[in-house]
Order: C-alpha cells, then sequence, then structure tokens
C-alpha cells in the first residue's frame, strides 16, 4: 500500500491507498491469554484516500476490491447463522471482492461513528448508512476502529430508520460489550440522529454528487493485511459520553 500518513498530524494525499481496519469486538486489548493475540483485525478493506484535512478524512471502497471479512470456522457467511449463536460461533477470516457499486466513507476525527454512501448502477444515489464504531486510530498504514453493531440509514428525503437493533442487543447479550458501552454507544446514535434531523455534515455536503478520479488502480491487499501498528496496546481514544 500507499501512503504519507504516519502519526497523528501527517495527512495522507488524494490517491493515496492505505487500509480501512476493524478489530474484533470482546474485551479490553490489555491482559490477553498468555499466546494469544488480543482482538486481531477481523475486517480490512483496501482504500483509496479522497481527502484526509484536520476536519474529515474520506476513502473510497472500489468495486471488486478484494477485502477481509470474518466468516464462520466452516466458512459459512456469519448472517447466515441465527442470531443466538452469531456471536458465540468459532469463526475465522476469508478474503472476498466487495460487491455493489463501491462506497464511499467519511469520518470526522473523534467521531464515533463513520458515514458511507452507497449509489445504484449509474450512479443514481441511493442512502446513507451511520456506521456507529469506535473513534478512529491512524497508525502508518491506515486506520482502525472497532465496529459498535448498532447502525442507521439514511435516505435522499432525510427519512431514517435504525439498522441492527437485534444484534446490537445479541452483542450486549453474550459479552462483547459492556454495558457503560452500550449505553455510550446509544447516546452517540441519538446524537448521530441530531445530525440527520439538523441535516448537518456530512449530508448538506454534496457528496453524493461525488465520483472516483477514473485514473485511480483498485488497491491490492497486502499479504500483511492483519499487522499490529507498533502502538496496537495504546488505549483507544475515548468515545465522548
Amino acid at each position: 500500500m500507499t501512503g504519507t500518513g504516519t502519526g497523528e498530524t501527517e495527512r495522507w494525499a488524494p490517491g493515496d491507498q492505505i487500509l480501512w481496519r476493524y478489530r474484533g469486538n470482546g474485551p479490553l486489548r490489555h491482559g490477553p491469554a498468555p499466546g494469544r493475540t488480543p482482538n486481531p483485525v477481523h475486517i480490512c478493506r483496501p482504500v483509496t484516500v479522497v481527502q484526509d484535512t484536520d476536519e474529515l478524512i474520506a476513502v473510497w471502497v472500489a468495486p471488486g476490491t478484494e477485502c477481509v471479512k470474518p466468516v464462520l470456522a466452516n466458512g459459512t457467511e456469519v448472517h447466515a447463522e441465527p442470531l443466538a449463536t452469531r456471536y458465540t460461533s468459532p469463526r475465522t477470516t476469508a478474503r472476498s471482492p466487495w460487491l455493489g457499486n463501491g462506497v464511499l466513507k467519511l469520518a470526522r476525527p473523534g467521531e464515533p461513528w463513520s458515514v458511507w454512501l452507497f449509489w445504484e448502477q449509474g450512479w443514481q444515489f441511493r442512502s446513507w448508512y451511520v456506521n456507529l464504531e469506535e473513534p478512529r486510530t491512524r497508525w502508518a498504514g491506515g486506520i482502525d476502529s472497532e465496529d459498535h453493531f448498532l447502525d442507521i440509514s439514511v435516505y435522499p428525503d432525510r427519512s431514517w430508520l435504525w439498522r441492527d437493533e437485534d444484534e446490537f442487543a445479541q452483542a450486549q447479550e453474550v459479552g462483547l460489550m459492556a454495558p457503560a458501552t452500550a449505553r455510550r454507544v446509544r447516546a452517540a446514535g441519538r446524537a448521530a440522529v441530531g445530525v440527520i434531523r439538523d441535516w448537518g455534515a456530512p449530508f448538506r455536503d454534496g457528496w453524493e454528487d461525488w465520483r472516483p478520479d477514473p485514473r485511480w488502480r483498485v488497491p491490492a491487499l497486502p499479504d500483511d493485511w492483519d499487522r499490529l501498528p507498533d502502538d496496537w496496546d495504546r488505549t483507544p481514544s475515548a468515545m465522548p459520553s
């Protein structure tokens, strides 16, 4: 992967290729069992940087990009597993191409969600998707976060609806999310809804009219896609309460 962003202050340039990753959910990374890598990366998407400023990072997941996703140990898709055992059945990871028409991801530093834009064929804009997640940490190769299960779909007519509330509840039931964390996630969701109702950034900013540079090549998935940053054991940024 190419990229100039290292540390907390340097920025990537448009066209740089980095990794957008999510750690596995569960207990904090401190004090893992001997010989076990704590909270390893289980989602990895090679992306192209669109914009990287103090206010916003925007990246493009191109159609057909080879990504890494979690699957059950027998290779079955996670969402094919009944909800009751979806988060307790043994898992592994698999490489899989990004299906569909690509997705633009927008995130503001310190904010406990990112906003994704989806299009139909012919660049017909479909919807925004608010992915509630741990505020992102930057490292030399890209962006790391942890998904918080609960999401929000937002439509061009400004209507919206909660997504995956059943998975959010099940994650708490099986101990993947502590009660205090769940309360913070729900509060973050309410804050995101406030932004939607006010039609604040990024919904008002016209990103649905954005198009990728046709000269950009589809990023390749590196062999060391799951490598640990040097500061992996650093406590992540606290989610605003």
